[in-house]
């Protein structure tokens, strides 16, 4: 907030003492309310003069006291200046407070980042998942190895954050750590929320992170093919841990679910719809955005197959899913079996619903977006991977289209259409002379 009035002043404070040394003091008045405070400094008052506020004389002690009051100065008017921009009040004492170093915060970057994980661990179910705990944890483990890597240190304060900082973090975590660019990102963001949060306290006022610029590599995620999947459903396989695994990946192929999802998924959750056929009737556990799937054949079938299966009859579930890190380990063998050169993993099978299931099938985007829980059609648009049948059967009805234009007939068709529209202003236009004689 913008103050009426401010000034600055440095004088020479009297002593009681009778000694030409005085102690050199600064007062602040903002709005006609005066604070001073004692800079720590003295000089002798024969040397000094009131008008200017400086130390006369060209020798070296005056010039390094005028250097320190100038400096004071330029260091309490660019306080002001970003407590104006940043809306808040503008006080005496509070920039008083300011030189005596009451404002500078001592708290330290690994302290807050803890506080921040165990409140995000004491809101788990209920507004976090278990992932995002663990995310955040890892994040903090990456910032504690990178201080301990550039500064010998198990903490910071977060006054020595600065633009340097989040630069070599960055350059820590794909260089040391191994981490690609985007994954690198992402724990950069979760960093960055713990200095925002410090911001909002007002533990320091200077984000480090304003002119760091980042950008992900964009990464092709592509879903199964409509002949990949075929091969998957109808390869035979003996093993039953590998069965049991391929029919869970395929039924989130046919419905969409996520992960955690298709693991939590109970009997209660299926309800018959509108139409009278069954449908999944969730939320999604990531988001808490609601989707509705209406159950193909090929996700019944699987339903029917486990409904008497003892993991599901014990945990109430649809089907007995097993860790992710298991599934995603024997999908990998699955793949082998079935001759599929890409890397199945259970996200693949949501992208194979949104593509090649829904989208590849004309159902139009907005109704995918539904059935897979997204909060808009651009998150859906990332799944929109037509596969090279479709375009060609797309190109083959445009070259339909193309070849079924004749010119001449249309340029037979264009000219009637204006002759037509002239006839018409012709009569018109006798009309209106007729009227204008009469």
């Amino acid at each position: 907030m913008l103050e009426q009035s401010f000034g600055l002043t440095f004088f020479l404070k009297s002593s009681s003492k009778q000694s030409n040394e005085r102690f050199i003091y600064l007062r602040v008045t903002v709005d006609g309310i005066p604070k001073e405070t004692s800079t720590k400094r003295k000089w002798n008052v024969q040397r000094w003069n009131q008008k200017l506020e400086r130390a006369t004389g060209t020798r070296e002690d005056a010039k390094a006291v005028n250097l320190f009051l100038d400096s004071l100065a330029a260091r309490i008017n660019h306080y002001r200046t970003s407590l104006m921009l940043e809306g808040h009040t503008i006080t005496a004492q509070r920039l008083i407070d300011f030189v005596l170093g009451k404002t500078i915060s001592k708290a330290k970057v690994m302290e807050e980042f803890s506080l921040h994980n165990d409140e995000i661990k004491a809101l788990v179910p209920r507004e976090y998942s278990k992932v995002t705990h663990i995310r955040y944890e890892t994040a903090k483990s990456h910032v504690k190895d990178f201080l301990k890597f550039k500064y010998g240190v198990d903490d910071l304060e977060f006054r020595e954050l600065n633009y340097e900082f989040v630069k070599d973090f960055e350059f820590y975590l794909k260089s040391v750590k191994g981490i690609s660019n985007n994954t690198a990102l992402k724990y950069i963001s979760n960093f960055k929320k713990i200095v925002l949060r410090a911001i909002d306290k007002e533990i320091i006022t200077v984000d480090p992170f304003k002119r760091f610029k980042s950008k992900k590599e964009k990464i092709i995620k592509r879903p199964l093919s409509k002949h990949e999947l075929y091969q998957l459903e109808n390869h035979p396989i003996t093993i039953e841990r590998l069965a049991t695994v391929r029919d869970v990946f395929v039924f989130q192929c046919y419905t969409g679910l996520a992960y955690i999802d298709v693991y939590n998924l109970k009997v209660s959750d299926i309800r018959k719809g509108d139409d009278g056929e069954l449908w999944i009737l969730k939320e999604r556990q990531k988001t808490g955005s609601s989707f509705k799937v209406p159950l193909l054949p090929q996700a019944l079938r699987i339903i029917e197959r486990y409904k008497a299966h003892p993991t599901c009859v014990e945990r109430g579930t649809v089907l007995p899913v097993i860790s992710n890190q298991r599934m995603n380990g024997y999908l990998k063998e699955i793949a082998d079996l079935c001759g599929i050169q890409s890397t199945l993993n259970t996200h693949k099978a949501r992208r194979t619903f949104g593509s090649t299931v829904t989208l590849n099938n004309d159902v139009p985007i907005h109704v995918v977006k539904e059935m897979l829980g997204h909060q808009s059609v651009k998150q859906t648009e990332e799944y929109a991977i037509t596969e090279h049948k479709s375009i060609g059967k797309e190109m083959r009805q445009l070259q339909e289209r193309l070849s079924s234009n004749k010119p001449e007939e249309n340029n037979e068709s264009v000219m009637a259409k204006m002759q037509q529209e002239i006839n018409e202003l012709k009569a018109l236009l006798t009309i209106n002379q007729r009227a204008s004689l009469n």
